[in-house]
């Protein structure tokens, strides 16, 4: 009886909880933890300062299966629940009296701490780093999963001393002992937890420091030092610009930014602390292909949106993502010019356009829509919104929101009652029309793009011309290519008019040797004519790895009788951080008679096959299953590299391995392979081949 009455108490109790949470106000944390990896575990002991706001007899931390080994609050013991999410400690505690909750714990993270490069066999591959967005810090750090408490935490973080430990705030001190280090890093203002963020692995630094005195710190692998400016190109600029662009001054004690393995996104906004993907590390010739500077400038404005004022809830996530989208845009136009703004949203609008022709248009209000939304849409908004109220105004407006909220949790309203305020101006209409309709206002963002870019008006007068003129195709084209300077336009028209247009007109265009026009050029003719030959053969000496591994391609297969040489040329080349040149060379090298001999070509095919391993990053294993499968059939280790690949804890390349192991098993002789080498296999491994064996 005793139980159950107990029980009853501790299940009214945890329903009553959320009820309480608002009487009690955490203000400062004080987290040491020590990482083991082999066992991927995390052992830590945790003070938490809070101060009672009202009569209250519980409280309550988010902490997913952890294992408490004490738990006291002002060195006392107390009562607690633990139910494997919540812990809940049971006191009755006096109004306006502050208490430090000490919690020992260990805990086993399913999600939110990643070991990376612990089972390969490449010494200093190894990586430790936190996502704490969408995943929860609770799952390592007993804490508070909603936004709307922001607490400020500082970390002391043991590990390995031949390692690099990384963590929001400012490095006060490292200590040393017995082959361990501590690193002790320091916060000076409160934020929501799942900012909270680490990094470990080998690294080294840039450091560089903002106008308004801010130091900057670039990591970076010590292989990776001479990529470190194409990577980090700009850096200063778009730091400088932003903060002056907001015109509230940066709010922490410093900005780093680190390239981790198979991050989960482009890149993650960690206070003061940007963990990005290191697809992005990249030398100057990847530049022109696919470069950092727009997740660099998304990332920092999120310091201020997201980080210094944060949304109540996902009902407001435009005022996170949107703007970031916005302010990284104007960074953009700052390095790289108007023209590259005014494209880069007209291909957002025309995106968005179609999805509401579609019926598939989403309202920025709307907690569920998706990413693209928040992000294109949300900066859409913006824009029209300093166009509708002025720019003196719209800047007022963002500091007056930013100086009043911050280390506030905001709603949508907060900001336009602002901005309503400077700009003495009603905003109902351009809320219905821009944040809660579901359709894009596409005539509206024409509208603006006509005005503002001489280009994207001479596209769609282009397009408009071609469809009603009588006029052959070829010069109307002509006329439009002959009276503008823009490479952009050029560009654009060789994608979409290319089969209107002639050999000489083409050859001319190879001739202007722009970089954009002739990247263009690469993706057009699925069989290069032997009038353009020569011309096609040039882009192999191209500043682009994109438009060389097109015109490898492409040179491949038109020319058979050129191969060897198309080969021999492109033989060092690598390409992108997935390795995109390589691994199609490769494929060519084996598939090409006579290029080189027997055991040459087995070696060939065994660099091909070994870039599913786990060693290499997620993107160039997707690449090769895709490669290898498309023309040989696996070997045993792609097969298990495969099913590994099917627990990787990136959403995105485990879907890509469970559809195509699916695929694999519809097969009757690679369902008995795969049954043969499930005995090889490890228990996450062996759990989700078994279910998925039993399933069908």
């Amino acid at each position: 009886m005793e139980r159950l009455i107990l029980f009853s108490f501790l299940l009214i109790s945890s329903l009553l909880l959320a009820q309480h949470q608002d009487k009690v106000d955490f203000t400062h944390t004080e987290v040491a933890i020590q990482i083991n990896p082999d066992a991927r575990e995390v052992v830590a002991e945790v003070i938490y300062t809070f101060e009672v706001l009202g009569k209250v007899d519980s409280v309550f931390l988010d902490a997913r299966n952890m294992d408490f080994f004490s738990i006291r609050l002002d060195n006392k013991k107390v009562k607690f629940n633990n139910n494997g999410k919540t812990l809940s400690i049971y006191k009755k505690l006096k109004k306006g009296k502050t208490y430090a909750l000490i919690l020992r714990y260990k805990a086993k993270p399913k999600q939110a701490v990643y070991f990376v490069g612990y089972e390969d066999d490449i010494d200093g591959n190894e990586q430790i780093w936190t996502q704490g967005q969408g995943k929860y810090t609770s799952h390592w750090l007993p804490s508070i999963d909603s936004m709307e408490e922001k607490i400020e935490f500082d970390l002391d973080i043991t590990f390995d001393s031949t390692y690099k430990v990384v963590a929001n705030g400012k490095l006060q001190n490292i200590k040393e002992a017995e082959g361990l280090k501590t690193w002790s890093y320091d916060m000076q203002k409160p934020m929501s937890s799942y900012l909270l963020a680490f990094a470990i692995g080998e690294y080294d630094k840039k450091e560089l420091t903002s106008a308004s005195g801010i130091p900057i710190e670039n990591y970076y692998y010590p292989t990776d030092h001479q990529k470190v400016e194409s990577t980090y190109r700009y850096t200063k600029q778009i730091f400088d610009f932003i903060e002056d662009e907001i015109g509230v001054p940066y709010p922490w004690q410093n900005y780093k930014q680190l390239p981790v393995k198979d991050f989960l996104y482009a890149g993650m906004e960690n206070t003061g602390a940007t963990i990005f993907s290191d697809s992005y590390v990249i030398d100057p010739t990847a530049f022109n292909d696919k470069n950092y500077v727009n997740v660099n400038a998304h990332e920092l404005a999120h310091q201020w949106f997201g980080n210094l004022v944060t949304e109540k809830d996902g009902n407001h996530h435009w005022l996170h993502e949107g703007f970031a989208t916005y302010y990284a845009y104007l960074a953009e136009k700052e390095i790289f010019g108007d023209e590259y703004f005014y494209w880069k949203l007209y291909d957002s609008a025309k995106q968005l356009h179609e999805l509401s022709k579609k019926g598939e248009g989403e309202a920025l209000t709307n907690p569920k829509a998706s990413s693209f939304t928040f992000y294109e849409k949300g900066a859409w908004a913006l824009l029209m919104l300093r166009e509708e109220i002025g720019g003196a105004g719209f800047k007022e407006g963002m500091i007056r929101y930013l100086k009043k909220h911050q280390f506030k949790n905001v709603t949508i309203q907060d900001f336009l009652s602002e901005m309503e305020l400077v700009s003495s101006q009603d905003l109902t209409d351009f809320k219905e029309l821009w944040l809660n309709s579901s359709i894009f206002p596409f005539e509206k963002a024409k509208e603006h793009l006509i005005g503002n870019s001489i280009a994207v008006n001479d596209l769609l007068k282009l397009k408009w011309e071609l469809t009603t003129s009588l006029e052959d195709n070829q010069k109307v084209i002509q006329r439009y290519w002959d009276a503008t300077t823009s490479e952009a336009l050029k560009a654009r028209i060789i994608l979409e008019y290319h089969k209107s247009l002639s050999m000489d007109f083409i050859r001319k265009a190879f001739d202007s040797n722009s970089l954009k026009i002739r990247q263009a050029l690469a993706t057009t003719f699925d069989k290069i004519p032997p009038a353009l030959m020569a011309e096609f053969e040039s882009l192999l000496n191209d500043k682009s790895y994109i438009t060389i591994e097109n015109a490898l391609y492409k040179l491949w297969v038109s020319f058979p009788k050129d191969r060897t040489m198309y080969l021999d040329k492109t033989k060092n080349i690598i390409g992108l951080p997935n390795r995109n040149v390589r691994m199609l060379w490769l494929l060519f090298a084996v598939l090409t008679k006579d290029y080189g001999t027997t055991d040459l070509k087995e070696a060939f095919m065994t660099q091909l096959f070994e870039y599913t391993s786990p060693k290499y990053d997620m993107d160039t294993r997707q690449t090769a299953f895709g490669l290898i499968n498309g023309i040989f059939k696996f070997s045993d280790q792609n097969l298990l590299d495969l099913i590994n690949a099917t627990i990787h804890h990136s959403w995105q390349f485990k879907k890509f391995a469970r559809n195509m192991l699916d695929e694999l098993l519809k097969e009757d002789d690679q369902r008995k392979r795969i049954i043969n080498l499930s005995k090889q296999l490890k228990d996450d491994e062996l759990r989700y081949i078994n279910t998925k064996l039993n399933s069908q």
